[in-house]
């Protein structure tokens, strides 16, 4: 009677097929461990009347500086003004960055807050909730259907302005607590919407909210959750950092950021929050996410030994931007545009674009230019939520196939917009 039965597998061949499904595993581990990070999501309000990622764009494209005076609803800057730096007391810059007087346009009922609670409540964790639900509207993700879900909240925040203007007036309630920890500006979202993911504050000052989407990027590949929302909020409400800044030196008298420009002398401080959601690129495209950039690799490390605890170290910088094209299998000759930095600080800038030089110098010439181009330019420095507007500018200009121009000074006599070029 004839059989269908297969010869049983000799020795040789088990082994070699046991090694190809042990290989295929390898191979799955190794994906995952660096698989990119969709981005499928973003809100944001910056300086300029920014209220989402549209209007940003139009600013961008237009080149517009947003820089103003000091708003009289943070303070009267009549009191505090003196061009005279390091005047004990004093701020040598009247301008800034800052957001419309919507920050106080806040309907605590939509989040399930009474209004006493929201009283107390830090307006950065008033932003952080009404930008990270519209990151979700513009997922076409709805919200209530988050709850109890493995969503990850990441938020880069470190300005604490409303808690120190509470206690100079003399206040006193049980809200104040939890309405001005850092770690409650991440926990708050995770609470409102039910989520169960991870859900931590970051401070590493100015990389805070960069720091945080590189987490949230780990934390996706390493599935502890399965969505994330992250970025960094920053609002100036109280002259006092920036009087410490100002005897610092850090600020720029005529209160511009003149990035990549002769004439750079120091930084203008502003406000912003941008949030981005992030799914692995798998789950987007089994969900029919709509995708607006990938995120292949990121890296984090710290400057070390340098000329001082605020100066940046170039051999450091490079290792950190070398370790990202390596976690993402990125060569420096595929890279045609780079969001800097760039503060605008005659020390930082240059070392900023020697190790970006060191990198990608060799690959590039004058006819494959790597762009270079600083957010900073048009908002000044937003700080802790400074990184996420430059990402967000990034997949803006990916989204359009355009170059935002970089406004370069704001000396008549040397007025123009375009890019930098690096070979």
């Amino acid at each position: 009677m004839a059989t269908n039965q297969e010869p049983p597998l000799s020795p040789t061949k088990r082994a070699l097929l046991a090694l190809e499904q042990l290989q295929n595993k390898l191979d799955v581990l190794e994906y995952a461990k660096a698989e990119p990070i969709a981005i499928i999501g973003m809100g944001c309000r910056f300086p300029g009347g920014v209220k989402d990622p549209e209007s940003f764009w139009q600013m961008l494209h237009n080149g517009t500086d947003t820089i103003t005076k000091v708003p009289r609803s943070r303070w009267c800057i009549d009191d505090y003004y003196d061009p005279k730096p390091q005047t004990p007391g004093k701020i040598s810059v009247a301008d800034g960055g800052f957001l419309e007087d919507e920050i106080g346009a806040f309907d605590p009922q939509f989040f399930g807050l009474s209004p006493r609670e929201a009283t107390y409540l830090d307006p950065q964790q008033r932003l952080l909730l009404e930008v990270s639900w519209e990151a979700l509207e513009q997922a076409h993700i709805v919200p209530q259907k988050l709850f109890n879900s493995l969503t990850g909240v990441f938020v880069g925040i470190g300005a604490n302005d409303y808690a120190r203007h509470l206690e100079q007036a003399g206040v006193s309630d049980a809200y104040i607590g939890t309405g001005n920890a850092l770690s409650v500006a991440a926990g708050r979202i995770s609470y409102v919407l039910g989520l169960t993911g991870p859900s931590l504050a970051v401070d590493t000052s100015c990389s805070s909210s960069l720091v945080a989407v590189h987490l949230a990027c780990q934390s996706l590949r390493l599935q502890e959750c399965h969505l994330a929302l992250a970025g960094g909020v920053n609002l100036i409400l109280s002259p006092a950092t920036s009087i410490i800044f100002s005897q610092a030196g850090m600020l720029a008298p005529d209160g511009r950021c003149k990035t990549f420009d002769a004439q750079a002398n120091g930084y203008v401080r502003s406000e912003g929050c941008g949030m981005i959601a992030l799914k692995r690129l798998s789950d987007a495209q089994r969900d029919g996410d709509r995708i607006f950039a990938l995120i292949r690799g990121s890296a984090v490390n710290q400057d070390g030994p340098s000329g001082g605890l605020t100066v940046p170290n170039g051999p450091s910088q490079e290792a950190v931007i070398r370790q990202a094209l390596k976690n993402g299998t990125v060569e420096p000759a595929q890279v045609s545009y780079i969001e800097a930095h760039g503060t605008g600080t005659s020390l930082g800038d240059p070392i900023e674009v020697g190790a970006l030089g060191a990198v990608f110098g060799s690959s590039h010439s004058p006819s494959q230019p790597l762009n270079l181009g600083s957010v900073k330019t048009n908002i000044g420095h937003a700080e802790f939520a400074a990184g996420i507007a430059g990402l967000i500018k990034i997949v803006l200009q990916l989204q359009h196939q355009a170059i935002a121009p970089t406004y370069i000074s704001i000396n008549p006599t040397h007025t123009s917009t375009g890019q930098i070029y690096l070979w």
